[in-house]
């Protein structure tokens, strides 16, 4: 029985990152020629209203279909959120040991600069994540 627990938390933890990995890449290739200062799900209602012409009935309805849609994916993240947030940071753990040990291959000025593209990196995705997370409630996934 614990075995096929883990498999399942496994299972849908792979999930989880394919679907947030072809997520992140269909998001960058669709909105490459489209504006870049809108994220987040409101951004995608909004824009998906303008280009079906919806009247603002449909969009009403729609608003109330997806907000519904969003209250149920919570739940169902709501039981395996803990240890997602223990492999977060088991996974930050784990980044932290490689870069250490990239640092120890290099000279004093590849250092440097790997420490500036890292700390340039770590600021690019809290900016992008903070985007995506504008008007969501804390703690709920971007869907």
């Amino acid at each position: 029985m614990e075995r096929s627990k883990g498999y399942a938390l496994m299972f849908l933890l792979g999930a989880f990152i394919a679907g947030g990995a072809l997520g992140f890449t269909a998001d960058r290739v669709i909105d490459s020629g489209h504006r870049r200062d809108m994220h987040g799900p409101r951004a995608s209602r909004q824009k998906m209203a303008e280009e079906l012409k919806l009247t603002p009935q449909q969009q009403a309805s729609i608003d109330s279909l997806m907000e519904q849609k969003r209250q149920q994916i919570v739940a169902l993240y709501k039981p395996v959120k803990p240890q997602l947030d223990s492999i977060a940071i088991a996974a930050r753990v784990v980044s932290d040991s490689t870069h250490a040990q990239i640092k120890r291959l290099l000279n004093a000025d590849q250092q440097t600069k790997l420490d500036r593209m890292r700390a340039a990196g770590r600021r690019d995705l809290g900016e992008r994540r903070r985007k995506d997370t504008i008007g969501r409630p804390p703690g709920t996934p971007p869907f």
